[in-house]
């Protein structure tokens, strides 16, 4: 009796493709590359029906590395439960597809020896390009490539390579907020952002927060953090009394659903007690409450543009590195109602 499972089979060559075609190999790799015009019609057709009949698969990567192109493209992701990182990789991967590459996706889970490891192996992949959503901590290795293969930098500054930036307006976009809020007649304001931890992005959302409030002599703002701390930092502020209306600044959508969770957990009447806007939007945000209002990133147009940057790259463009600065779109909901 056979013990050797059913479902086990030996890998189809473009040996067994010829023998059955009756042609020669190199007439096979002529037909699954780019040179079918150089053969006969009956030859290709004799070629094609060998396929059929076996099942054949060409084995791209092995004809990408013989031909010196791979058509991959890397993306090295600090955190890929951020939503963010999640709809802007959706971008890149729809742009990717339109132009015949494909995604591979590491994910480092904000892990300083995971970076290092992905970039290894990125670079045994043999991607034709890397787009880079971390904090960059390994600078030789991400130098090392770059010397080799096109580079962009997705929300996130790395001072020291030059490479093409593609993130959002982060001055603009809190400067929208805090008009927003003033508008609507907020006068006492609580930016929550994650630990800045060098993360360029959330340094430039704060720095241009406290600007913004020196600008604003009927305004006062102070800044908080997210983690253990964040309830007592809100108790705080719910409690004491201020210029005015009490309105939360939340930096992006970690800081967002930390914020709402603390203020149920302290009994906060969402949107009575305080108002409430957002950088980044997400889904449940038209759930909670009256809605909350919110600054929506383009993060399909970033991680579209971030490919565009990489494929210009791949196609000889040499001018400087350029920067690319999308604004929010603001949507209003029941979150920041007018004051009285």
């Amino acid at each position: 009796m056979n013990s050797t499972p059913t479902t086990t089979r030996t890998r189809v060559t473009m040996n067994d493709v010829a023998d059955m075609a009756g042609v020669s190999k190199a007439s096979v790799s002529r037909f699954i590359g780019e040179d079918r015009q150089l053969l006969s019609e009956a030859i290709a057709r004799r070629i094609e029906q060998a396929i059929d009949t076996l099942g054949y698969r060409p084995n791209q990567m092995a004809r990408g590395l013989k031909r010196g192109r791979t058509r991959l493209i890397g993306m090295l992701v600090a955190d890929i439960r951020n939503p963010y990182s999640i709809a802007v990789m959706h971008g890149v991967e729809t742009a990717c597809r339109k132009h015949g590459y494909s995604l591979v996706v590491c994910n480092t889970d904000r892990d300083d020896e995971q970076e290092r490891l992905h970039l290894s192996a990125l670079r045994s992949y043999n991607i034709e390009g890397l787009i880079v959503n971390t904090l960059g901590h390994h600078l030789d290795e991400l130098r090392a490539l770059h010397s080799e293969l096109p580079m962009v930098l997705v929300d996130r500054k790395i001072d020291e390579l030059s490479t093409d930036r593609v993130g959002l307006d982060n001055t603009a976009a809190v400067r929208q907020a805090l008009d927003h809020l003033q508008t609507a007649g907020y006068r006492d304001i609580l930016m929550v952002t994650e630990p800045r931890d060098g993360t360029s992005s959330r340094i430039e959302r704060v720095q241009a927060f406290e600007a913004g409030i020196a600008d604003r002599a009927d305004m006062r703002g102070q800044v908080g953090e997210t983690g253990a701390a964040l309830r007592d930092t809100l108790h705080t502020f719910l409690g004491h009394s201020g210029p005015g209306p009490k309105a939360l600044f939340t930096a992006n959508g970690v800081a967002t659903l930390s914020t709402t969770r603390q203020l149920h957990a302290l009994g906060c009447h969402l949107f009575d007690d305080i108002g409430l806007i957002a950088l980044d939007e997400l889904d449940w945000y038209p759930l909670v409450g009256s809605g909350i209002t919110s600054l929506a990133q383009p993060t399909h147009d970033i991680g579209v543009t971030a490919f565009e940057c990489l494929l210009n790259r791949l196609r000889g463009d040499q001018q400087p590195a350029q920067l690319y600065d999308f604004p929010a779109r603001l949507i209003v909901r029941g979150s920041t109602r007018q004051q009285p």
